[in-house]
């Protein structure tokens, strides 16, 4: 696999190697050690999670202020524009965001560390979204900030308007959001 840091070093870009031919093709897409040496710490792994959505469905910016998770993420079918935000007040990114395209062809995943907001929006007709998460969904402790958030200033690449759940039209601003 390659592993590729991006713009907020602790979010990294993983792209297993595939194994194909005119039959179709073969990848590994998890492997705990490799995980774990690229990351370079354990991870316990303890829920996945599979979603599917509509074109220009939005999903995000969500969090959790305890029980925080890391999420492991990649598309099976579709594509979808996959955002990070860094929430971790003492980190020198904090309030910075990366976006990554994650796709069925492309097959890149994208590693997302506890302490970080994370979104995406669908760009295909639909998409089905997977991700592994590192402690369980806990909705007592979930925060959502406004997925058009001027500070944070994302530039989803939307064609036409975002349909969001009605939980995300609620996101907080960022300048009052709850960090790490």
């Amino acid at each position: 696999m390659i592993v590729t840091p991006t713009a907020i070093a602790d979010v990294l870009v993983i792209e297993p190697n595939v194994f194909g031919d005119d039959r179709g093709f073969f990848f590994e897409s998890f492997n705990h050690a490799k995980f774990e040496a690229a990351i370079g710490k354990p991870v316990k792994f303890v829920q996945d999670n599979h979603s599917k959505s509509a074109e220009n469905v939005l999903r995000g910016l969500h969090y959790q202020t305890q029980q925080p998770q890391g999420k492991l993420v990649r598309v099976v079918q579709g594509v979808v524009f996959d955002v990070a935000v860094d929430m971790r007040k003492s980190s020198p990114t904090f309030g910075l965001w990366i976006g990554e395209i994650l796709s069925a062809d492309n097959k890149k995943q994208l590693w997302i560390p506890e302490g970080f907001a994370h979104g995406f929006v669908v760009l295909s007709k639909t998409a089905e979204f997977l991700y592994k998460t590192t402690d369980y969904y806990a909705p007592e402790f979930e925060r959502c900030i406004a997925w058009n958030d001027p500070d944070i200033d994302i530039k989803w690449p939307i064609n036409g308007a975002a349909l969001l759940s009605a939980k995300d039209r609620l996101g907080k601003p960022f300048a009052e959001a709850e960090c790490f």
